[in-house]
């Protein structure tokens, strides 16, 4: 499940297509799977996106860019907002976060979940109702908890004891009440890379429900008349495609829920299963839609709460990447192509692109799967099998481990991979003092820049010493 410390070039990646990797009849065409649900190939052979070519797109706006589908990303807020209608649903800020962003997700109904001051910040900015905010974080500051408060964040939820302290002295200075929710840990191992696996014990987040700090944590937010008890959090993780692991999660969370209505007296009136869902990166991905998910999240918690004899609370979801994930693809140039002989006659082509682990850094943190395609014309040759790298000075620089391009694949060409709507810009980096890629959302033929590109000049107003 570890990507190699050294890099994805360490990793057993050998030469070949792994085994779920088939070679296409045609290169050019898209796998509508994996790409937002206005993206075609014209006549010509080149991407459009929201009715916008992405040749006409980079030419004004250069590349790399991330292309955000509004369409898409709304249809997928609405399909999960119909779907859980009986639940309350929280877009992931941590994914993808802009003003425009916040603005989409507040129209369609949902709420946010955010992680930090920066977030808040851009939430409120965009003139987000605060009480549909939920602020998460394991190491929440003082001002960042202050600055909650102060807005009227709807629920804060709560991950060590040292922060119960600080929010009931926070409150207490402002002479308001602070609602709580409780994250916990189920002790449930999501299957999915171990370092997007939230609710097994040995982790950061949340209280125990195995040791019983999470029980001691309901009773102390219980008895501070500064905070306000809403309920518990559990999360198992992220990228999950099935409804085991959360069957397994609910029962852990209602049982405590029912041992505090017991104990405590206390009917706590909501709950959060967290969610996490996958979207699929490449043909080897199955997720679910969200209807299924709504059925079966739905059926667990009726179960469960009727097994232990209490009320079904208000549940809240967290889709995760399923909304903006899908909703975004990346394009690129093409600067090189390099044919590199590997042992036994075999060989690969390297395709470098101008942008790489500055604008997505997951396929060297979690070893990540990607696709891809030619995005600026058609061409009858066959498949190769490739390898998109960037331009860092890092070996393990990959974009798109293996996907099969047109040989005829050069410079100038345009490459778009799809999916990389959630943690690629919100992850990105100024690696190798490399600016980042705008944000260019596409509608009914149109574009508009929603996070302009970064410049050197943006990177050395940082530098204190550049005027010198």
């Amino acid at each position: 499940m570890r990507a190699h410390e050294a890099g994805a070039l360490h990793a057993d990646i050998g030469h070949k297509a792994p085994q779920w990797l088939r070679a296409p009849r045609d290169p050019n065409d898209l796998v509508a799977a994996l790409w937002s649900t206005t993206a075609k190939k014209n006549g010509e052979g080149a991407l459009e996106v929201g009715g916008v070519d992405v040749r006409e797109l980079v030419a004004e706006h250069g590349s790399p860019a991330y292309v955000l589908d509004e369409d898409d990303f709304r249809a997928r807020a609405r399909a999960f907002k119909h779907a859980f209608k009986d639940f309350d649903v929280y877009y992931a800020g941590k994914a993808f976060l802009c003003t425009t962003v916040v603005r989409w997700v507040m129209e369609e109904g949902l709420n946010l979940d955010i992680c930090s001051g920066g977030e808040l910040a851009v939430a409120l900015r965009a003139g987000a109702d605060p009480k549909r905010l939920g602020f998460h974080g394991n190491n929440k500051s003082v001002p960042e908890l202050a600055r909650a408060l102060d807005a009227g964040v709807g629920r804060i939820i709560v991950d060590s004891q040292h922060e119960i302290t600080r929010l009931i002295d926070l409150a207490r200075e402002r002479s308001v009440v602070a609602p709580v929710m409780i994250r916990v840990t189920a002790g449930v191992e999501a299957h999915t890379h171990e370092y997007i696996a939230t609710a097994h014990e040995d982790q950061k987040f949340g209280f125990s429900i195995t040791s019983g700090a999470a029980f001691e944590a309901v009773a102390r937010v219980n008895e501070s008349p500064e905070l306000e008890l809403l309920g518990l959090h559990s999360h198992i993780g992220s990228q999950i495609f099935d409804s085991s692991g959360f069957e397994v999660a609910a029962k852990r969370v209602i049982a405590l829920h029912a041992r505090v209505s017991d104990e405590l007296g206390v009917d706590m009136p909501e709950l959060d299963l967290g969610g996490g869902f996958g979207i699929a990166y490449t043909t080897q991905d199955d997720p679910s839609d969200p209807a299924q998910l709504a059925t079966e999240m739905g059926k667990i918690v009726e179960h469960e709460c009727r097994a232990f004899g209490v009320d079904v609370p208000k549940v809240s979801i967290e889709p995760g990447r399923a909304i903006v994930g899908p909703a975004m693809c990346t394009v690129y140039s093409v600067g090189t192509v390099k044919e590199v002989e590997l042992d036994a006659g075999a060989a690969r082509t390297y395709v470098s692109v101008d942008g790489g682990m500055s604008d997505n850094i997951r396929a060297a943190l979690y070893d990540a799967d990607y696709s891809c395609t030619l995005a600026n014309r058609y061409s009858d040759t066959a498949p190769t099998l490739a390898r998109v790298v960037g331009k860092h000075c890092e070996a393990g620089d990959i974009v798109v481990k293996d996907e099969f391009l047109p040989s005829d694949v050069q410079p100038g060409d345009l490459i778009a991979v799809p999916g990389t709507g959630a943690y690629c810009r919100s992850m990105a980096s100024n690696y190798n003092h490399v600016p980042r890629p705008p944000v260019i959302a596409v509608k009914d033929g149109h574009l508009r820049v929603v996070v302009r590109r970064e410049t050197e000049d943006d990177l050395l107003l940082l530098d204190m010493g550049a005027a010198q």
